[in-house]
């Protein structure tokens, strides 16, 4: 039976929505906005709360220090720049769970940075080196056999492939762009299927009706996404049917 401890469906949180107390109870562990694309220590603060009351694990979403695009665009910075900004946005996130005696668990990208570093080995490599400076013993949330999951892997870091619940799939394995129409999920029934698809036959079938090899261990909704509430719920429940 479904549980939020054997499917680990994860949530990007405190990017000033304010939805986390609702999330909380559907989710097994959060990406939590810290300080690039959004957040601030009171709402950091707060949803490390909120996630200990529901047993939710709590990971670093560090992002391009970009908050007027929303860490959504590429930005023109140097290399050590970038390294600086995650470094600092992950010791942040770190120092204020351990006031709440939380261990991170894991660092997944954002946005712009999440897409770039599935691809480029140079910024990857930027993302890599911030997190073992920073921190031991945590996973890194990436697509499958994507660069920076595999370089992590290489150097002894521990990874979860990540999947979308509720992003439709280009044929090479890369998210449709959110400038696109298709890019989003909502349908409820849809989004079920894509997800069990996911876990029962590792394959993913893409926005132009192919099927196409996927493995993940853990599986996205995203808190900004416009029923994400709802669409938990659901899942909730007709995973417990399974």
């Amino acid at each position: 039976m479904f549980s939020k401890k054997n499917i680990n469906i994860n949530c990007d949180v405190g990017e000033g929505l304010g939805n986390e107390h609702l999330l909380m109870p559907y989710i097994s562990s959060c990406n939590i906005a810290c300080g690039g694309h959004a957040g601030s220590l009171e709402i950091i603060d707060k949803v490390i709360s909120l996630a200990k009351e529901n047993e939710v694990l709590v990971g670093a979403h560090p992002s391009y220090p970009d908050r007027e695009s929303f860490g959504r665009k590429i930005m023109n910075i140097s290399l050590s720049e970038l390294q600086t900004s995650i470094e600092e946005q992950i010791t942040l996130l770190e120092e204020r769970a351990i006031k709440q005696d939380i261990q991170l668990y894991h660092i997944k990208p954002h946005g712009a940075l999440y897409n770039i570093v599935a691809k480029n080995e140079k910024l990857a490599s930027i993302v890599l080196d911030a997190i073992e400076n920073t921190i031991k013993n945590v996973y890194i949330y990436a697509p499958y056999n994507s660069v920076i999951a595999n370089a992590a892997l290489e150097r002894g870091i521990k990874v979860k492939y990540e999947a979308f619940i509720d992003r439709n799939y280009n044929d090479d394995l890369s998210l449709v762009s959110r400038n696109q129409p298709n890019a989003i999920v909502t349908d409820k029934k849809e989004a079920l299927a894509h997800l069990l698809k996911m876990i029962n036959e590792e394959k993913i079938i893409t926005i132009n009706k192919k099927e196409r090899g996927i493995k993940a261990t853990t599986f996205c909704v995203h808190g900004d996404h416009e029923n994400a509430v709802e669409l938990l719920q659901y899942l909730n429940q007709e995973l417990k049917l399974i």
